[in-house]
């Protein structure tokens, strides 16, 4: 195996999860995937963005980095190797597009001491859908608390990712538009993908690929 820890990363609405899931599977690695179903924020961070943005962040960054903490920690000798549906990067770049002013000034302060205590993964992986896509995808998934999503936030988000990835000299990073694939339902497209992810060798820096 060429990379020990691999993070799937995406907007809402990617397939992060399911790919993540699919490979683990397939390739017996230790999977972790991000715990939001419990926060009680996140529904009401829907509702109201103004009022519930800065609890709804504090509570994913402790989460977020409790949970990657103990797991990356934690070798399991049956496992080739790790790979998550997130890495605690997109903490700060959801911050940025919900916080305003000393909110995030804050935030900033508490991300940039925690960031520097976990291990960055061998290779990023990004999966590129456009917002239609996105959106017919959060539609399929049928979250209550999610279909009245404002398209203008999934595109703000989907910049702040591409932002974040551009930055990262010293990462590998593999950017896979998935548009025109369906590597949930469609076999051949997964082992596409997924082929992708687990043989190729990338430099540090960005690779882009279209499938």
């Amino acid at each position: 195996m060429k990379y020990n820890y691999i993070a799937i990363e995406g907007n809402i609405g990617a397939g992060k999860t399911t790919l993540a899931t699919k490979i683990s599977e397939q390739f017996n690695a230790k999977l972790i995937l991000e715990q939001f179903a419990d926060n009680p924020f996140l529904p009401k961070f829907y509702e109201n963005p103004d009022q519930y943005a800065f609890p709804l962040e504090l509570s994913f960054l402790a989460s977020r980095y409790n949970q990657l903490k103990d797991e990356l920690s934690r070798q399991d000798l049956f496992r080739s190797f790790t790979i998550s549906d997130y890495i605690i990067n997109k903490t700060i770049i959801f911050a940025q597009k919900t916080l305003q002013g000393d909110e995030y000034a804050l935030f900033t302060k508490l991300f940039s001491i925690i960031n520097t205590t976990l291990p960055k993964p061998d290779l990023l992986v990004y999966l590129y859908v456009n917002i239609e896509n996105l959106k017919r995808n959060i539609i399929k998934r049928a979250r209550s608390y999610e279909q009245n999503m404002d398209p203008d936030y999934l595109a703000k988000l989907q910049e702040g990712y591409l932002t974040f990835i551009k930055s990262q000299h010293n990462m590998r990073t593999l950017i896979i538009d998935t548009n025109n694939i369906d590597f949930v339902n469609n076999e051949k497209d997964y082992k596409e993908i997924s082929e992708f992810i687990i043989n190729g060798e990338y430099d540090y820096g960005i690779t882009r690929v279209s499938l």
